[in-house]
């Protein structure tokens, strides 16, 4: 009796090692195709994080609304002056003609 039952034991193993394979099999196929992806989905995080660190790197060097406030005001402040300088040389710019005018007439 012992062969016959070593024998059933055996060929149950036998069948449960191959179902054990097939299981095994299956589930690492599907983590081959799972690491491929997970590979070409890391290359494209790794290159993201290349692309955001390269804009952040570039945006430290532009000016902050603060900034951009205080250049605002500086042109106002400088249209201003530009418009008082205008009508300086506006008054001798007349008298410059007048001169001329008197000189011209003197010459004559």
């Amino acid at each position: 009796m012992l062969p016959e039952t070593f024998k059933d034991w055996a060929s149950l193993l036998a069948v449960l090692l191959s179902i054990g394979a097939l299981v095994h099999s299956w589930i690492t196929s599907k983590a081959k195709v799972n690491a491929e992806h997970l590979k070409v989905v890391d290359e494209k995080l790794i290159d993201q994080d290349r692309r955001v660190q390269a804009i952040e790197g570039e945006l430290k060097h532009l000016p902050g609304k603060d900034d951009v406030n205080d250049l605002k005001l500086s042109i106002a402040e400088l249209r201003g002056t530009i418009g008082r300088l205008d009508e300086s040389l506006s008054g001798i710019s007349r008298t410059v003609r007048r001169v001329e005018g008197f000189l011209l007439k003197e010459s004559e």
